[in-house]
């Protein structure tokens, strides 16, 4: 009688497991990620809606950036 409930519940925690992100990127990590892509300067980290913002240097320029939470980078326009 409880089986049906418990196998539903214990579903519903694997897929919504499955399909978030375990956690957010800490600021360590993300700077790590940004160094490996070839970014210097780092700094200004911030919270945003879209993702971790973070002002960095490329190619002798200064470039903005958005880590999401799966740790994607992005140069902001």
């Amino acid at each position: 009688m409880w089986m049906r409930p418990i196998s539903l519940a214990a579903f519903c925690l694997t897929t919504i497991c499955l399909l978030a992100p375990a956690y957010a990127l800490s600021p360590q990590e993300i700077v790590a990620k940004i160094k490996e892509a070839g970014y210097s300067q780092i700094g200004d980290i911030r919270s945003t809606p879209e993702g971790m913002v973070v002002k960095a240097r490329k190619d002798g320029r200064d470039v903005q950036l958005v880590v999401d939470s799966n740790g994607q980078i992005k140069e902001r326009d």
